[in-house]
């Protein structure tokens, strides 16, 4: 048994990663259907759309998944090893990436898209609204603030969320604050299976905000006790915390 813990979690450590890729947990890290199509939902308005703006686009990876694209669009991307990556995939569609871009000081004049997007990213919602045409649009799909709770559960003394009031309530009051007409909220929890502890050491080591501080010498105990259930009941049951908005920048 130890052999197998410490074998799943050294290959989990080595695993390289680059860009959003999270194919490496392909056939280990299973989630549920979300029961909305984030592609589809911002496809349906390309044919009124001209300017785009995509922000925190990863390594491009959805993006270019929406192809063709409007004429004039945009990504920014603040995570210094995904910047190259983003280039590499979106500039030969004619997208043109910045990094390094703050939140609340998002380098574009007002009222410059039709239409501005975001997955899995923080924003500023009065940002946002500036940038905003008057009948333009804003449709993020975000990450919950109580995402895979139980791993915590799981794996700390005392459970910290620094996030865990981030819902769909939060979110949709900053937007109406901010002058947003809410045209959609929706909020799921999708059911998410996990083959063995080197998934979940692979998830912990991309996703550094779910437990701050992660390694897994500090971890250890706990992880193999983890690894000891998982095997026992034939993976881990998780809950994955998603929530998606729509919103209208009346004209």
């Amino acid at each position: 048994m130890m052999t197998t813990f410490e074998s799943l979690v050294s290959e989990a450590q080595a695993a390289a990663f680059a860009g959003w890729d999270f194919s490496w947990l392909d056939g280990r890290w299973i989630e549920g259907a979300i029961p909305w199509d984030y592609r589809e939902r911002v496809r349906v308005h390309f044919a009124d759309v001209r300017s785009l703006l995509d922000l925190g686009t990863g390594g491009g990876e959805m993006l270019a998944s929406m192809a063709p694209l409007p004429a004039d669009t945009w990504a920014t991307e603040n995570y210094p090893p995904n910047g190259p990556i983003a280039r590499a995939r979106l500039e030969p569609l004619g997208v043109r990436v910045m990094t390094d871009v703050p939140d609340n000081a998002l380098p574009f004049a007002d009222s410059s898209f039709d239409l501005v997007i975001d997955r899995h990213e923080s924003y500023d919602p009065l940002e946002v609204f500036r940038i905003v045409k008057p009948g333009g649009r804003f449709i993020t799909q975000q990450v919950g603030g109580r995402d895979c709770r139980e791993l915590n559960e799981l794996l700390q003394d005392e459970v910290s969320f620094e996030f865990a009031d981030w819902g769909p309530d939060m979110a949709a009051s900053g937007l109406e604050t901010a002058g947003f007409q809410l045209l959609d909220q929706r909020e799921a929890w999708v059911e998410t299976w996990v083959s063995d502890i080197g998934a979940v050491v692979y998830y912990l080591r991309q996703i550094p905000w779910q437990i701050e501080r992660f390694t897994v010498e500090g971890y250890r105990a706990r992880l193999l006790a983890l690894h000891e259930q998982m095997l026992r009941e034939g993976g881990l049951t998780l809950h994955s915390h998603r929530f998606y908005i729509e919103a209208l920048k009346a004209g």
